[in-house]
């Protein structure tokens, strides 16, 4: 199974530029709605253009955005970088470790937000729309190996969709922005607190 390249990211203020709410709430303003410049994206989420201009550039120091080509100063396009981010690969420092478990809380937050809201809300949506929505949930049993076959294999199913973030004109008619996310981890119980020995 062939997969998408991944960026490791190693710095840890390129991990606190997206530890931010606001700083997400402006990366997800630019995928759903860009290219987008500072005054677009104060309207997107209510916040002014001047501090959306400073929060844009320090996504763009990091390489999150990219200019989009045309305009100036505030009034210069910025459009998502689309690739996979890993963190917390092999040996991280304490510093890359903080950085990496701030962004990944801030992350998850916003995913679970997004989660409840649908949860609470699906029934006002188109039967289509309702039932194609999901939520999967399921344990078993893998090696350290076969879990990275299998986050490989989710990056490699994530890929095509998100192409067409940068590419309005690969989009199906009739499709919509969707939230996809997953994740594999090795086990402890919430209710009961043990770790699940190896066998």
């Amino acid at each position: 199974m062939s997969e998408q390249p991944s960026r490791v990211i190693a710095d840890p203020r390129a991990l606190m530029a997206i530890a931010h709410p606001l700083r997400l709430r402006i990366l997800e303003a630019v995928a759903l709605h860009g290219p987008l410049t500072a005054t677009d994206v104060a309207r997107h989420v209510e916040e002014s253009p001047a501090n959306c201009s400073w929060h844009l550039r320090q996504l763009n120091k990091y390489g999150f955005i990219a200019e989009a080509g045309g305009g100036r100063g505030r009034q210069r396009p910025w459009r998502m970088v689309v690739d996979a981010h890993r963190w917390g690969v092999g040996e991280e420092s304490p510093e890359l470790a903080r950085a990496g478990d701030a962004a990944a809380q801030v992350l998850i937050d916003l995913e679970y937000r997004a989660l409840r809201e649908w949860l609470a809300t699906r029934r006002r949506e188109s039967p289509q729309w309702r039932d194609a929505g999901f939520f999967n949930q399921a344990m078993g049993w893998c090696t350290p190996e076969e879990l990275e076959e299998l986050r490989a294999g989710m990056t490699e199913l994530f890929a095509p969709y998100l192409r067409r973030i940068e590419e309005a004109s690969v989009r199906p008619v009739g499709s919509r922005p969707v939230r996809l996310m997953g994740w594999g981890i090795p086990a402890t119980s919430p209710l009961i607190g043990n770790k699940v020995e190896e066998q």
